[in-house]
């Protein structure tokens, strides 16, 4: 007597692929917003800090994150707009779009680990309090919001890849079309009476000439 083996039906998998797309879409969006929120905020803290030799004294300088480097907080920017426009597109647009993402995040942590142990900000600041072009910072140190700003980008790259992965399982925006994927019916427009003037003030709002002409 044979044996028959249960092959499992193509289907039975869609289920659980509609629930990774749900998980991951969730994930991604909060991961993302949340990533470029942070990476936002640590720029515009103090990054470094540090003293000054003017006229026989000591003069306290302090640098932000955006006067050490604006990378991570366009980056941000980049990020958040590729997160919104990833449900724009299709296909290969949308695989695209979830790179640049991915890309973002890979950029700001790279550009905020490099700003960590940056000193050139503190050294301009130096040499215009010292009127000394070879001026430099003295007692240098460094916060630890480069590295909030790392965790920020962290978080868009996560979203990035997420986009990537489950990205074809995720819904894209649509005006023109159904669920089914068909052309929604356009409205005729109304039957303009010459007689009625409101007719024709409604006419010349919708951009149709009411003479018919």
């Amino acid at each position: 007597m044979g044996y028959v083996t249960a092959v499992p039906h193509p289907r039975s998998e869609a289920p659980g692929s509609a629930r990774a797309g749900r998980l991951s879409l969730a994930v991604a969006l909060l991961s993302g917003a949340l990533g470029a929120a942070v990476a936002l905020l640590a720029t515009r803290q103090q990054w470094s800090q540090g003293t000054a030799t003017v006229a026989g004294g000591a003069f306290p300088l302090t640098a932000t994150g955006s006067d050490v480097t604006g990378v991570p907080a366009a980056l941000a920017i980049v990020g958040l707009a590729a997160l919104v426009a990833v449900f724009a597109v299709r296909r290969a647009g949308r695989f695209a779009v979830a790179a640049l993402l991915a890309l973002s995040g890979a950029g700001i942590i790279a550009a905020a680990l490099l700003g960590a142990s940056d000193s050139s900000a503190l050294d301009e600041q130096a040499a215009q309090a010292s009127g000394d072009t070879s001026a430099s910072v003295d007692t240098l140190s460094h916060t630890a919001w480069p590295y909030v700003a790392v965790v920020g980008g962290v978080l868009i790259l996560l979203a990035g890849l997420l986009a990537l992965r489950y990205g074809r399982l995720w819904p894209a925006m649509s005006g023109r079309y159904e669920r089914g994927g068909t052309p929604q019916p356009r409205h005729k427009a109304p039957a303009v009476d010459p007689d009625r003037p409101e007719d024709l003030w409604k006419a010349l709002d919708r951009g149709e000439d009411p003479t018919g002409a």
